[in-house]
Formats: structure tokens, sequence, C-alpha cells
């Protein structure tokens, strides 16, 4: 048996969009949402519930669909990290990564020797894999999150880390600690997000951000190439237009 494929990891390498969605942890949910073509479905275990336990039938879904399980985990410790990629994880998502010291240590804890110096054990995506130690590295996704205006003080110096896949700015948590907080809309926050994601691209690292339909072209033009956003909202609009419509209908 071969190492199960990252999706989102080859779309990276083809310099396509990936695309992942957020908005479940649930894994029959995931089942409906697999019939989407999207590239990975993010889980949430840094606001959401999403825990050891739960990991192994979420990420056998995404499995099961083709597509890559993004697990953002609560902390850079380096046991977080590990076990959640031996619980299945085909990507790790880790918050608050202002020092290129502390993207080394994501790299440390993610990836096996002689890469790193994650705990030698068989993931689930390693059952009936003979040389997943040696292959595992290949396919696991490493993602740091770029929220707060430390990190992109010091981003210079966080895009020089090698085998780090995706550098991603979060609008909120970046809004809020330069000081407006709830409106990553202020001029001054998208200014500093634009030029977050300019600086990514000029290094030649792959830049990621939350999108909506509004914004979503306007990135990918900008060099965006990793894209992250709920389903939630795709269901609001269409409820609403379902209601209206209905309304409509029923005056006549």
């Amino acid at each position: 048996m071969n190492i199960r494929p990252n999706r989102v990891k080859q779309k990276l390498a083809a310099g396509q969009v990936a695309t992942i969605i957020a908005g479940t942890n649930e894994p029959d949910l995931i089942d409906q949402l697999g019939t989407l073509d999207v590239d990975g479905i993010w889980l949430e275990g840094e606001h959401g519930a999403v825990d050891y336990a739960d990991l192994g039938n979420l990420t056998r879904a995404c499995d099961l669909w083709g597509k890559t399980s993004v697990v953002r985990v609560m902390d850079n410790d380096y046991a977080t990290i590990y076990r959640t990629l031996d619980r299945g994880a085909q990507a790790i998502c880790v918050p608050h990564v202002n020092t290129r010291a502390e993207a080394e240590a994501v790299v440390a804890a993610a990836k096996f020797s002689p890469i790193g110096k994650r705990g030698m054990y068989t993931s689930r995506q390693g059952f009936g894999v003979d040389d997943y130690l040696k292959t595992a590295n290949d396919q696991s996704l490493l993602i740091v999150l770029i929220e707060d205006i430390a990190a992109v003080r010091k981003l210079d110096e966080i895009v020089k880390v090698d085998q780090i896949d995706i550098f991603f700015v979060a609008p909120s948590d970046l809004a809020t600690s330069m000081g407006h907080i709830g409106d990553p809309g202020h001029p001054d926050v998208q200014q500093t997000i634009d030029g977050a994601i300019k600086k990514i691209v000029e290094s030649g690292r792959v830049a990621g951000t939350l999108v909506n339909l509004g914004n979503v072209e306007r990135y990918t033009r900008m060099g965006v190439r990793a894209t992250m956003s709920s389903f939630f909202p795709w269901i609001q609009a269409g409820a609403k237009e379902l209601i209206e419509r209905a309304a409509a209908g029923a005056r006549g």
C-alpha cells in the first residue's frame, strides 16, 4: 500500500489554487461536503470542539472523499502537533506563529528525522504502508498563521523557514492585534494584509488567506494560492433568497 496523497499539497506543487472549506466537525457532514470539488476540509481544534478522540473518524471521512484533512491545533506545542498527525491529519495549521524560532518549532514537531523531531509512531495514515516513516514527510502539509502584527514585523525571517507549505494571513486576529477589534476591513488592516501577502509571494513562498465571493479574485490575482472559506455564508445567502422568493410568490 502507498501513502495517501495530500491533495492540497499536490495543487500547490502544480502552481494551482487550493481551496479549503471550514464549518464542520462532523463526519456525516464531511460525507455531504465530499461531493464538492474542494481540496481540503478545515477541522477546528483551536476554537472548535475537535479533540483527539474525534480525529480518527473526521480524518477518515476526509480520506474517503480524497480531501486533505486540515486541523487547526490549539497551540504551537510539540506533543499537540505530532499527536494530531498521529491521529490521521494530513495537514496542521498552527496559530500565532510570530517568530522564525516559532516557525522552526512547527517543523521540528511535524516532520520525522532527519528534517524534524517528530515522535516515531505509525499514524493511521501509515497503516499498511511499509515505507511510511520515509514518505510521511513528503505528504504532511504545514500551515502557520500570520495573525499578529508582531508576526508581520518578523515576516522577512519567518518566510525563510523551510518545510512550511503555507503562510496564512488571518484577518480577524490581525485586526485585533492592531487595535481594530472586530474591524478587519479597516484600511490600515487591509493595507497590512496586502503587504504581508505581497511579501510572502515575492519571497517565493505560498500565501494563504480567508476569502469570500467578494474578494477571492482580488486575492488570487495578488498571488494567494491557498484559500479558506466557511460554507455557512453560502447557506445564509441561499436561505435568504429562498425565503424572499417564497414571500414574493405568496404575494402573487
